[in-house]
């Protein structure tokens, strides 16, 4: 329900914007901030979504939750279709989620609100009880191998293009 609401809501808040604000300044300055917030909003989440790909590459690389990092790049991502959608309501919305501050005080929001089950990631604890987690053994394998060739047998004659 809360979503045909804010499909409802948002259109209409856009629209009123949008004749309230050409009222004050005039058709073409209107247009013109809302081109030039896309074009800046595109600059903003390009670089920050670099950013966020960084700090999800070294989570990744030093085995750390990388849970809050995906989830600024999924704000960032949303905020990018925020700023690319016309309209000066989407457009704060999108601006906002591109602050790192009102990012994490979201993610702080939303932590309280989910409950994660279980959540698992690198070297696991040995269940047969030893609770040390598991490391490569320098175990070497010797055996014996015997090359095996098939004689192509062609079903068809060849077109003389490739060698049989």
């Amino acid at each position: 329900m809360w979503l045909f609401v804010a499909f409802l809501l948002v259109p209409l808040i856009e629209i009123g914007l949008f004749i309230q604000i050409r009222g004050l300044i005039g058709l073409w300055p209107t247009l013109g901030i809302v081109i030039l917030t896309a074009i800046l909003g595109t600059y903003l989440v390009r670089s920050q979504g670099i950013m966020a790909i960084n700090n999800l590459r070294n989570s990744f690389s030093r085995l750390e939750d990388p849970s809050e990092h995906l989830a600024h790049g999924a704000m960032i991502l949303f905020s990018g279709a925020l700023l690319l959608t016309p309209g000066f309501f989407t457009d704060a919305v999108g601006f906002l989620l591109l602050a790192p501050p009102v990012r994490s005080a979201l993610i702080s929001y939303m932590r309280k609100h989910i409950n994660v089950q279980r959540f698992e990631m690198g070297p696991q604890p040995d269940p047969f009880g030893d609770n040390q987690p598991h490391r490569p053994r320098d175990t070497v394998i010797d055996g014996d191998y015997q090359e095996v060739s098939n004689p192509k047998k062609p079903t068809h004659e060849g077109s003389g293009w490739t060698k049989h």
